[in-house]
């Protein structure tokens, strides 16, 4: 089958490429921009691409002749007071574009909607879904809840919960009820619902066998890490509350904590159908998903992180604009360095930050992480999803990767704290010298003010990083 792919470089549809590619179907992969092409599918002779910005589809043209099409576009993590508008306009333009096509069948990723009192984020989903439907295709709707695997929201919010508090006093939706179920499920659950008429035209709930409480997931998620973890939870902690507790904590960001915690207090239990019979799949459960996606964290295998999305960080349009340092109204910090091994520099510079770190004084910049931190930025919890990989789009820390290239050498980053102006840092070996370059556009006076507090830092943490990436 000919099969159209939206947010192909989102969470899902990235793992979910890789699945139908070894069923041996044709892909058309629409991308925002074409230099954000996933790497481990860039070259497959079964891909095509096509530069697609369904908030502005006048110049997109869709195939004519595909089979079948994939709507994995969500808004989770923006900070958007409108992203209600922006996901059924998103849905609309959506429909329009396939409906001249030949598509038989639209698939839908949506979430359990099947309690009265949804939250802001199902009530959209279930729009969403109402948007979608069409007497040109027929609609099918997978919903699921929690979903766990590497690199997931909940995996990896769940994990800086567990591993970093022995003892947590928690808000009381921590006794809120849910079904989680492994990614690996919901890829099945998505490829196998392709071309089934029997599912055209229906809604499905998707769930794992267990029902849990979010308590229960942390203290099994604990059991499977081999940790002792004590839980009390309060009636007293308000939504925003709640909101700053799992922001302070977590790597997420506050709008993401707010839209969790409006989320967590509505049950999610999923309602029986056929459906596993229908696909064929037995679904496993929690511990199992757990431990699977730890073994994938441990091989460096995380294909996919929520973090990696554009829309968790400040940039909302194409990064392929933003690749060339800004030349006006810049403060600039150059340095360079004769480089002694390429390879070994360009393996150093390629496994910058993380549990890496920065390579000189690791503590001053975990300072500047906290103090991001604390006036509603990132932080540097967000950390890398690869230890040794880097693409554009990925979340570097407090950083986000806007072009890298190691066969030109290069790496450029764009700063995602909290800033009085905007900042870049880049590295480059041009005629065997590191170029090391941080530039900063101030944003009036304060902006200028925090140049000169940051300045005289530079000539320590910057040249002990630059020594670092050329020495061995």
């Amino acid at each position: 089958m000919r099969i159209l792919i939206s947010g192909t470089t989102g969470y899902i549809a990235r793992r979910l490429a890789l699945q139908l590619l070894e069923d041996k179907h044709e892909l058309v992969c629409c991308v925002r921009d074409l230099s954000r092409i996933p790497d481990e599918i860039e070259d497959n002779p079964l891909c095509s691409f096509i530069k697609v910005d369904f908030l502005k589809p006048e110049s997109a043209e869709i195939p004519k002749d595909i089979d079948a099409a994939y709507y994995l576009i969500h808004s989770m993590s923006t900070g958007s007071e409108d992203f209600e508008d922006l996901e059924r306009q998103c849905a609309q333009n959506f429909k329009n574009l396939v409906k001249p096509t030949e598509c038989k069948q639209v698939i839908y990723l949506s979430g359990i909607v099947n309690d009265a009192s949804l939250s802001k984020h199902l009530k959209s989903r279930l729009q969403v879904e109402n948007t979608l439907k069409s007497v040109r295709y027929a609609l099918t709707t997978f919903r699921a809840g929690i979903i766990v695997g590497s690199g997931s929201a909940s995996f990896e919010i769940i994990r800086d919960i567990v591993e970093k508090l022995p003892f947590m006093i928690t808000p009381k939706w921590l006794n809120t009820k849910t079904q989680p179920l492994a990614i690996r499920d919901v890829l099945n659950f998505l490829a196998g619902g392709l071309g089934k008429e029997e599912l055209y035209n229906g809604a499905f709930d998707i769930y794992g066998p267990e029902i849990l409480t979010y308590k229960e997931m942390l203290l099994q998620f604990a059991e499977v890490r081999g940790l002792k973890r004590y839980i009390v939870t309060l009636p007293v902690l308000t939504p925003k509350l709640s909101s700053y507790w799992l922001y302070f904590v977590t790597s997420t960001s506050f709008q993401l904590a707010a839209a969790l915690v409006d989320s967590m207090k509505v049950e999610v239990i999923g309602k029986p159908s056929k459906i596993n019979e229908i696909i064929g799949i037995k679904p496993m459960d929690y511990k199992t998903a757990v431990d699977l996606a730890f073994q994938k964290t441990e091989q460096n295998a995380v294909i996919s992180s929520w973090k990696d999305a554009v829309s968790s960080g400040r940039f909302k349009d194409q990064l392929s604009k933003h690749i060339e340092l800004p030349q006006f109204g810049c403060f600039t910090d150059e340095r360079q360095k004769p480089v002694i091994d390429e390879n070994f520099t360009l393996d150093k510079i390629w496994a910058i930050g993380g549990k890496n770190g920065w390579y000189s004084f690791n503590g001053l910049w975990k300072i500047r992480g906290y103090m991001d931190k604390l006036f509603g930025g990132v932080g540097l919890r967000r950390g890398r999803t690869s230890n040794t990989y880097l693409e554009a789009g990925d979340a570097l820390d407090f950083w986000r990767v806007l072009y890298a290239s190691k066969e030109e050498k290069r790496l450029l980053l764009f700063a995602e704290m909290r800033l009085p102006g905007e900042a870049w840092l880049e590295f480059k070996i041009v005629k065997g010298q590191l170029h090391q370059t941080a530039v900063f556009r101030p944003k009036g006076i304060w902006g200028r003010l925090y140049w000169y507090s940051v300045l005289p830092f530079h000539a320590f943490v910057f040249n002990g990083m630059l020594n670092a990436l050329v020495k061995k």
